[in-house]
């Protein structure tokens, strides 16, 4: 099995599992406030089924298809600051099975266009792989999970897909620094976290003189921005480590403010 093929598996197991926690909801459940400002749970799920969208037609342009992707960045042009809230807020206020279909499709297709896929895909930041894309929609699949599982006062499943989004957290250390107007470590970190199933998972050179430890839970929460520094588990050795826990973020965007300390 490739990396890519792990990914798109964990990536539909992730979506099976929040599909599970809204699909029976009523209609008033889909507007539960959930952790993100002004996201109710429908936002959530509407804001994944649009990127999922724009990935596959991302992986149409990469076949010689432009057409939808050029259409899609035409808007983003447009609106930069408001082309995927808008969206994702428009296609919220669906009805609620029409939206848990809509995300239905759009994962499938998404999956699907990836597996497909060769070469590098556009995207509004630099061109990403087919397993760069797939990292990304399981990081933001896992994420807004979260929120949605917080929002409805849930557990959210802890599995082993968060050893992925660890992984992403680790490449965009120096991004993260960049993202805040700061240089980034001129020495390297090694990063070691704890899977839930147990198994230690390690990013960097042994002998790296700072060193970030802990549960790979709290990691994922943390560079996705879903928790404060404070509220996790995680021990760093060296002040670039710390400052790093600081302001980790794997996602593309502007330096986001996080959540507050409980």
């Amino acid at each position: 099995m490739t990396l890519l093929d792990t990914l798109l598996a964990d990536l539909a197991q992730l979506g099976d599992h929040l599909r599970a926690a809204v699909v029976q909801l009523p209609e008033e459940g889909w507007r539960t406030p959930t952790p993100a400002a002004g996201w109710d749970v429908a936002t959530q799920i509407a804001h994944l089924a649009w990127t999922d969208e724009a990935a596959t037609l991302a992986c149409d342009a990469a076949a010689g298809d432009a057409a939808g992707w050029d259409e899609l960045v035409l808007k983003a042009i447009a609106d930069p600051e408001g082309v995927i809230d808008a969206e994702a807020l428009a296609i919220g206020r669906s009805a609620p099975h029409e939206l848990l279909a809509r995300w239905d499709t759009s994962r499938t297709e998404v999956a699907t266009a990836l597996w497909k896929t060769s070469g590098k895909l556009p995207w509004f930041g630099p061109p990403m792989s087919p397993t760069s894309m797939a990292t990304a929609r399981l990081m933001e699949t896992w994420a807004h999970g979260l929120d949605v599982y917080d929002g409805l006062g849930l557990t959210a499943p802890r599995t082993d897909a968060v050893r992925h989004v660890s992984h992403l957290g680790v490449r965009t250390l120096g991004y993260s620094f960049a993202n805040n107007g700061l240089e980034p470590p001129a020495e390297e970190i090694q990063v070691t976290l704890v899977l839930p199933s147990d198994e230690v998972v390690t990013f960097g050179p042994d002998d790296a003189p700072q060193t970030v430890t802990g549960s790979a839970w709290d990691f994922a929460r943390l560079v996705t921005q879903r928790v404060h520094r404070d509220d996790t588990d995680l021990v760093a050795t060296g002040a670039d480590a710390e400052q790093w826990l600081r302001i980790a973020q794997a996602f593309a965007g502007p330096a986001g403010a996080g959540r507050d300390a409980r």
